[in-house]
């Protein structure tokens, strides 16, 4: 019983490190796909959440983070399906920005924002994973569950068509 305790304070400890490290660039990328700062926190306490509830079984303490950033990513694209859902829209269109998020934008800000709007969710997904959490191919190809070339193809479509966005 005495160790059982140790792992869960250990599960305690590693998680709200986790949490105090990464929270903050989890919820930046969750904004940028799904463009509602509320809902981005939810989507990140919830992956926090399932990361403490499955300590035990991950691999070891270093698939922690990797495990965070995929259920951020599949907990953002589930609340893009249920907006799509719920409006009709396609899931490369979401939300429009709160007026308070606008904001706190700058102009260039909201320029490089909308253009990011405008990709389709996969490029978004991985220019956020490169740029906003400055995870590498093999990272981000993991995360996405996709190959490292096509981490690499997708990013280059997505900045070739973003570079068009901004002119």
């Amino acid at each position: 019983m005495h160790t059982e305790f140790a792992a869960c304070q250990d599960a305690d400890e590693a998680v709200a490190e986790l949490y105090r490290s990464h929270a903050g660039t989890m919820i930046r990328l969750a904004i940028v796909i799904i463009r509602d700062p509320a809902m981005a926190e939810d989507v990140v306490q919830e992956a926090f959440c399932g990361l403490y509830r499955r300590w035990s079984h991950l691999a070891g303490p270093d698939r922690a983070l990797p495990y965070v950033r995929m259920a951020v990513l599949n907990g953002c694209r589930s609340v893009l399906r249920h907006r799509a859902r719920r409006t009709g829209t396609r899931l490369a269109e979401p939300a429009a920005p709160s007026a308070e998020t606008d904001a706190l934008a700058g102009e260039e800000h909201r320029a490089v924002l909308a253009g990011l709007r405008g990709l389709p969710p996969r490029q978004r997904e991985a220019i956020a994973l490169r740029y906003l959490a400055g995870l590498d191919e093999a990272e981000i190809a993991e995360t996405m569950g996709i190959s490292r070339g096509t981490v690499k193809s997708t990013i280059s479509r997505g900045l070739a068509a973003l570079g068009k966005h901004l002119g």
